[in-house]
């Protein structure tokens, strides 16, 4: 049996501390109102053998507590409480020890392994995790209610980024970038003007999104298109000093090449800027700027062509990659990429199609671009094309004092997930019981998400100069509070929710996918969504029900659940929760299909919704994808490709490995035999899981399905 501290580690049963505890109660009441040492021995072994694979700390007292209530020992329940109470008061002077020097010492496997995007190993990284312990173990005891930190402890909700909450700083934004290069912005307490060409543009950009990356938790999003008017600047530079320099004595026709000569050589050193100051900078927690950049080309925009322009130099780019340190060229994992699919590039004759096909072929290749479908995005948000957070969150449309819709510098406030699962469990089979234990616990979500809310409240603007005073949000005074954005729907506030697949089986005994499940699956959801609204209108604030794409926290609320309630099959069995409203992986649904049925999910989960294919290598046969991206537009909002792909883990090479003359694969670049440093994708019947190894331990990898 395992045993959850106060601080969220795990460790084993230890008998004897529930006997110290007694005993020391024990020494503190009259002889007559003591237990012995074998009724002692009696309560430890009742308490074990509930057989129980995790108990929280305080469920063992309360059992404690039962037990000697059992033999009315009241008296020396009593000073057991009283016991319980002195202790919590030492606790409360320091909790935070062991877990900071496991950190240190590379031992606390789940604060090293929450973020990919950080190497817990560096000390810049380590500073951060530091004081994100510091901000979780402040956060548990004295910033949120009990009952809410032990619901998030046994998994029936996650309270995000706790290490973050101690701080008055939010989560995610679309950054006013707008505002920040034709108004000018300060930095380190310098002026830093409005650009007078493209490549300086950049080089401003990369500055921005790195200041504001290092005073919030989350990511941000950046519009490409905010950078054409600078572009344009740039060509009307070259052609008056050509006009300058060159006057009569070369033809209109030879100056044109030597402006688009020069242009397109600042274009590519601007755009590698960008690409290679978001993959090389750090911020203060340690990692490249969480950022995605926004690519859309919006038919009234004036400097439309100079956008096109740029997107294709970032397509080409990305789909070059970024070399490592062995000179191999790899993903990046920043900027994410974003691209709009409109009537001018979705593939039916438009003009831009070309640049589609471009993010296609990268797709192929690369992790990103994700693709945004205009169309219905236009449908379900007043007619607006913006883009989400750099979190995937979108924001709720809202108009200015003018009447006017907008979306850059505004952000989320935070976020609360809900194991819809564990509500399942609950309710036993009972779909009764489990409407009223999901409502208990979307009270509970509120509760915590003012919380979030209620931190925020009172703070100033001096907490981040470049958020409230320098644009990225507001141009806030000194000392100014930035209570009104907090309000009113400016900002929003994000319901998350994870497993409505598991819950359906639970519940009805089936998938969502068919039709009493998926009858079940939108009624939760359109309850959720209810409860956002209702949640908004009795506060003013910008509740969102937001599809969580939080992989890490699939593992966590099962894990848990697990440990505390067995195995349970297509529910605890997996190791993992579905994402959202996703179809489990295991089913079989090609992706027009999926993409078709999720489609109704993401309509009601306005606040934040991505779906996602799952395809082998398809670089020899980009059609096949392009018939999806078209699919993509007409059908489903947000959409992304997760292309699988052959990877070397020693050189990074992400090629297709070859198969070498004596049968074995090998990495065409360093020449890696080793298949356990390789992650070599060979699609026969479909399994997505992890290679493993046969009995015979040969160099050849086993599929769990097929075993090929």
């Amino acid at each position: 049996m395992k045993v959850i501290k106060r601080d969220g580690s795990t460790v084993d049963f230890d008998r004897s501390k529930i006997v110290k505890a007694i005993s020391k109660a024990n020494e503190a009441v009259d002889i007559e109102d003591r237990v012995t040492d074998k009724q002692i021995e009696q309560i430890v072994d009742e308490i074990s053998r509930r057989h129980r694979t995790r108990l929280l700390v305080e469920d063992i007292q309360d059992m404690v507590e039962e037990k000697l209530m059992e033999r009315q020992k009241y008296r020396l329940m009593k000073a057991y409480i009283l016991y319980r109470y002195e202790r919590a008061l030492v606790r409360k002077a320091n909790t935070t020890d062991e877990s900071i020097l496991s950190l240190i010492k590379n031992a606390n496997k789940d604060v090293m392994e929450e973020n990919s995007n950080k190497n817990a190993r560096t000390a810049s990284t380590q500073r951060d995790l530091i004081a994100g312990e510091v901000s979780k173990d402040l956060t548990r005891r004295i910033l949120l209610p009990e009952y809410i930190s032990k619901a998030h402890d046994e998994g029936a909700i996650h309270f995000h980024d706790a290490d973050y909450f101690l701080q008055p700083i939010f989560n995610c934004c679309l950054v006013n970038i707008k505002d920040m290069l034709e108004n000018g912005t300060v930095m380190n307490g310098k002026m830093i003007e409005s650009p007078k060409s493209f490549q300086v543009a950049c080089t401003i950009v990369t500055q921005i999104i790195a200041s504001v990356a290092s005073s919030q938790y989350g990511g941000q999003s950046v519009n490409v298109a905010h950078l054409g008017k600078y572009l344009r600047r740039t060509r009307e530079k070259y052609e008056r000093e050509c006009a300058e320099q060159l006057g009569d004595s070369v033809s209109a026709e030879e100056t044109k090449k030597i402006v688009d000569m020069r242009l397109k050589t600042e274009l590519k050193a601007g755009v590698q800027t960008i690409q290679y100051q978001i993959n090389t900078l750090m911020t203060t927690n340690g990692q490249s700027p969480f950022v995605t950049l926004f690519l859309y080309l919006d038919d009234n925009d004036e400097y439309i062509e100079e956008n096109a322009m740029i997107i294709e130099e970032i397509l080409k780019q990305r789909y070059q990659g970024i070399k490592n340190e062995v000179g191999v060229y790899v993903t990046p994992a920043f900027p994410k990429l974003i691209y709009v699919l409109d009537e001018n590039n979705c593939l039916k004759g438009g003009k831009y199609d070309y640049l589609t096909r471009m993010a296609v072929k990268c797709s192929s290749k690369r992790l990103y671009p994700d693709y945004i479908s205009a169309k219905k995005m236009r449908e379900n948000y007043e007619g607006n094309v913006f883009s989400p957070m750099g979190c995937r969150s979108f924001l709720s449309p809202w108009k200015d004092e003018n009447g006017n819709y907008k979306f850059e510098g505004r952000f989320n406030q935070g976020v609360v997930s809900l194991n819809l699962p564990q509500c399942g469990i609950l309710a036993k089979g009972d779909e009764a019981k489990f409407w009223d234990i999901l409502e208990e616990r979307l009270q509970l979500c509120y509760d915590a998400l003012m919380c979030r809310h209620d931190s925020l409240m009172g703070t100033i603007s001096d907490v981040s100069p470049v958020h409230w005073q320098y644009g990225a949000i507001a141009r806030l005074g000194k000392g100014e509070k930035i209570d009104k954005y907090l309000m009113d729907g400016y900002s929003t506030i994000s319901l998350g929710y994870i497993g409505l697949y598991e819950v359906t089986k639970l519940v009805k005994g089936c998938s969502h996918t068919t039709p009493e499940g998926q009858e079940f699956a939108l009624k939760v959801m359109n309850t959720l969504r209810a409860h956002c609204e209702k949640w908004k209108k009795e506060t003013g604030l910008g509740f969102g029900l937001y599809g969580t794409p939080a992989e890490s926290l699939c593992y966590r609320f099962a894990r848990i659940d697990k440990e505390r309630f067995g195995t349970i099959k297509d529910v605890t069995d997996k190791g993992y929760y579905t994402n959202s409203y996703h179809v489990d992986v295991r089913e079989k649904i090609d992706a027009f299909t999926k993409f078709t049925f999720e489609s109704q999910f993401q309509k009601i989960s306005s606040g934040g919704a991505i779906s996602y294919i799952e395809i082998p290598n398809m670089r020899q046969n980009l059609d096949a994808m392009e018939d999806v991206v078209q699919y993509i537009y007409d059908n489903i909002q947000y959409a992304e490709f997760n292309t699988k792909s052959d990877y070397c883990h020693v050189c990074g090479f992400d090629g297709e490995i070859i198969i070498n003359d004596d049968n074995e694969w090998e990495c065409p670049i360093c020449h890696n035999k080793d298949q356990r440093k390789m992650n070599v994708t060979r699609r026969t019947c479909g399994y997505l899981g992890e290679n493993f190894w046969n009995v015979g331990k040969t160099k050849e990898i086993k599929a769990r399905v097929l075993h090929l």
